[in-house]
């Protein structure tokens, strides 16, 4: 499955207001959740599905609880992570952020990197405007659906 097949179905879930979403194809199972963050919170192996199910009853870990609410942030868009993994701003530690607040972006324009199983992926703004506000921190973990940069 790739990574726009993903983004749709995120969508399609946002469209239909629906809380949860499972499918399995060719050995992979995906299984979305909107939880209290509306972030969908498992993606797992059809192979490991199974260690999941007769595990814990509570093996998917719930979100962690927001500190205060967001600001007002209608207007803003945001650049989501398409995985989970490990965020960074740039190419390597010596090497300038990917943008800043105030750079320009395209639908093509590379922002981040997320490692994820110790491969790094380059995640691209996929839409037009300025970067508004940096929200994940550098070198931190970014789980899926989390919000990476807001535009304008």
């Amino acid at each position: 499955m790739e990574l726009k097949d993903i983004k749709a179905i995120i969508d399609l879930m946002r469209k239909n207001d629906l809380s949860v979403f499972e499918m399995e194809k060719d050995g992979f199972r995906l299984k979305l959740q909107k939880g209290i963050s509306e972030q969908p919170i498992s993606m797992i192996p059809a192979s490991s599905a199974s260690a999941v199910q007769n595990g814990p009853t509570n093996a998917v870990a719930s979100p962690p609880a927001a500190a205060a609410p967001p600001p007002q942030t209608s207007h803003l868009r945001d650049i989501v992570s398409p995985m989970v993994g490990t965020f960074y701003r740039a190419a390597s530690p010596d090497a300038p952020p990917f943008v800043e607040v105030g750079t320009e972006v395209t639908e093509e324009t590379v922002v981040c990197i997320i490692e994820a199983m110790k491969v790094m992926n380059e995640i691209k703004a996929e839409t037009n405007g300025v970067i508004a506000e940096i929200v994940a921190e550098n070198s931190k973990p970014v789980q899926f659906g989390q919000v990476l940069y807001r535009v304008r």
